[in-house]
């Protein structure tokens, strides 16, 4: 891509800088001392001099235009609606916040000459292969509008990559747990509030069913890598390993030291029996292998949770 004339290109813009992974990536960009630009619809509260803060909606265009100027050196799309219960029961809101802002986002880039352009999707654009691997390569059949939309994306970026030269970069995150998750509703703060109220813990099915846990920071540092990297394409980021649900439980109780007493309920319709990815092409493409085992994660997450108020 031609870049125009005019400032040097310094600065990354976080979309959902505000949020559980977002903050966390600008930490990271931060400590590498690259200058960043938050944009969210939540205030981001910082007295670093090196974070320049845009409060706004992405949907709008004078949010975007205010974050991504000639200054931009890249994008980190993190910015979506992410819970799949909420996608489901609001399709057409997803459409919107997921699709409609990532091309607004692409488009603008492309005016702006923004030369890096990386996605956060999920292995959900895959669906359900039972238990087989997921690999980069599997062609996508996502089950909910969630992943559809994420599918979308993809392809949106590979068209602007294609067309404009534009370096793009899709990372498909497993399930992400690590500090920072106390609004979360998913497995893993559920766990660690029950460790701290001396509760119990709902288990969907048997809980032999299968995830891959990936720690916030590796993920970071897979943001990093495919910021720096210039690889356009692909890359799965995950732990490369699966543990049972019963699994996250018993570790959880070796980190806490809570009982933790599992209840067994029913589990919904359309709950996979495994997510088993395979991380071994991310390191050939951007340099990535998890560093993180899930003991070490689950202290930090215990850590974080115990110290709130």
């Amino acid at each position: 891509m031609s870049l125009p004339s005019g400032p040097e290109r310094t600065s990354v813009v976080v979309t959902g800088g505000s949020g559980f992974i977002g903050r966390a990536a600008v930490r990271g960009f931060r400590a590498r001392g690259i200058p960043v630009t938050v944009v969210d619809r939540v205030p981001y509260e910082t007295t670093d001099e090196g974070v320049r803060v845009v409060v706004g909606d992405l949907r709008e265009a004078a949010t975007r235009e205010a974050a991504i100027t000639a200054e931009t050196a890249g994008i980190i799309h993190l910015a979506a609606l992410t819970s799949v219960l909420k996608t489901v029961e609001r399709p057409v809101e997803t459409f919107g916040e997921n699709v409609v802002v990532t091309q607004e986002l692409l488009e603008r880039a492309r005016l702006q000459g923004v030369p890096r352009f990386v996605l956060a999707s999920t292995n959900a654009v895959i669906g359900d292969v039972g238990t087989s691997t997921i690999t980069v390569d599997l062609p996508p059949r996502p089950l909910t509008p969630y992943g559809a939309t994420k599918a979308a994306c993809e392809m949106l970026l590979s068209g602007y990559a294609g067309a404009y030269g534009l370096n793009a970069c899709v990372l498909r995150f497993t399930n992400v747990y690590g500090p920072g998750m106390s609004h979360k509703d998913s497995f893993v703060p559920r766990l660690m509030r029950a460790a701290l109220a001396g509760e119990g813990v709902r288990v969907y099915g048997t809980g032999e069913q299968r995830r891959d846990l990936v720690h916030v920071d590796d993920v970071v540092r897979a943001l990093l890598l495919a910021h720096e990297s210039g690889y356009s394409g692909r890359a799965i980021v995950g732990a490369g390993h699966s543990v049972s649900v019963l699994e996250m439980v018993q570790a959880v109780r070796e980190v806490t030291g809570a009982e933790l007493p599992v209840e067994h309920v029913a589990a919904p319709a359309g709950e996979m029996p495994a997510v088993l990815a395979d991380v071994s092409a991310s390191e050939r493409t951007i340099g990535y292998a998890p560093s993180i085992s899930l003991t070490e994660g689950l202290a930090t997450a215990w850590k974080y949770f115990s110290e709130l108020d």
